[in-house]
């Protein structure tokens, strides 16, 4: 199946040459955390993807990375024992089913980013596959090389993309190895490439929310302007016939004042109110608005039993094995930040930074639900 080219990419350097070479964002995260434990001996990862090409151009994906174990070297060549390798094809099977090892990564301090005479012998007996991948980094300059296996030598590569997907796989290889490229509380992750990239995914949602929002207050308030000025208008245009309804009230009351002698109001029980006019001998009885409440002998009204209000609760209980972040590994819930996910597991907020260093994640809002965390 041909895979689509990704859409959110970051590119390194000079991307001219060929085939296109594309690591996806965790897999670099992994480099960078295997840096950090390299010393004077090389630590180095098998890489995992698959190749595919088209008419135009050719391109190698990278989506994970197998550290490899017992990485040695022996006069200037790279030794990478039977056991090994017999570990790496069954992890590779594990955690990347669909995935092929096309090459490997080695961060080497002291080391040239140049591969010798030897390592190119030995990449070309290991990976004899035409664009298979040899990389080099400097674990204390963080400067990097890309090789590519054509015309039957190691051709470095000007520049690559980094791109970022959801890589479950890789979190899963990743959530395995913990213990061993663990970090803790203390420690701070310092891929400013990797935090600049998700940011700018981050930005990019938040533009568009913000898009979203802008045009919903405009259509409000139009609409409240509408009405307004609607109002405004209607007010004007029957301000002549309002000044004419008070003038006749006027008219109206002072004429009734003159005729009336003398007017009495009695408060009857609620039911009526009476009024009666001396002058005429008439009496005019209003009745009350029905349902209103008589009051008692005493004046007080009578009492009214109150309804009561019942509120049904259904609440849900989970039986679990045991409580989320026992096995090392969180899941993420709904309105979890890094932040609250410190907090439920160590009861403060302190291990925010190992979380991110952990799971290449610089911002808790960039999460989702049912992802996967290594817990430091």
């Amino acid at each position: 199946m041909e895979r689509q080219i990704p859409k959110n990419v970051r590119q390194i350097g000079n991307v001219s040459d060929s085939p296109k070479i594309y690591v996806e964002d965790y897999v670099d995260t992994f480099f960078t955390q295997l840096c950090e434990k390299a010393g004077e001996e090389p630590i180095g990862a098998f890489l995992v993807g698959d190749m595919q090409k088209t008419n135009d151009e050719e391109y190698v994906y990278i989506y994970g990375a197998i550290q490899i174990h017992d990485l040695k070297m022996s006069d200037k060549e790279y030794v990478i024992d039977d056991d090994a390798w017999k570990r790496a094809y069954e992890e590779c099977k594990q955690y990347f089913e669909d995935g092929e090892m096309l090459g490997w990564f080695v961060a080497h301090q002291g080391v040239p980013l140049e591969p010798e005479h030897k390592t190119v012998k030995f990449h070309k007996k290991s990976f004899p596959k035409k664009n298979s991948v040899f990389i080099m980094k400097d674990p204390i300059e963080k400067d990097e090389a890309y090789y590519v296996l054509k015309l039957n030598d190691l051709m470095e590569i000007g520049g690559h993309y980094t791109y970022y997907e959801k890589n479950p796989c890789m979190q899963n290889y990743m959530i395995s190895t913990r213990k061993k490229n663990g970090v803790c509380a203390s420690e701070t992750f310092e891929d400013r490439a990797a935090k600049d990239f998700r940011s700018l995914v981050r930005s990019r949602e938040e533009q568009q929310h913000q898009k979203r929002t802008n045009r919903l207050m405009y259509a409000v308030s139009a609409c409240l302007v509408l009405v307004v000025i609607i109002m405004g208008v209607t007010t004007l245009n029957n301000f002549d016939k309002m000044k004419s309804v008070q003038s006749t009230l006027n008219n109206i009351s002072d004429s009734s004042s003159s005729d009336t002698q003398s007017v009495k109001t009695k408060e009857t029980s609620g039911k009526a109110t009476a009024v009666t006019n001396e002058s005429s001998g008439q009496q005019i009885q209003e009745d009350g608005q029905s349902g209103v409440e008589e009051k008692d002998e005493s004046g007080q009204a009578g009492d009214t039993p109150e309804n009561s209000e019942t509120a049904n609760t259904d609440t849900q209980s989970t039986d679990a094995a045991g409580a989320n972040g026992d096995d090392g590994v969180y899941i993420v819930e709904q309105g979890d930040t890094l932040a609250v996910i410190s907090r439920k597991t160590y009861g403060d907020v302190s291990h925010v930074d190992a979380i991110c260093k952990m799971n290449g994640l610089s911002n808790g809002n960039l999460i989702y639900v049912g992802q996967k965390l290594v817990l430091p």
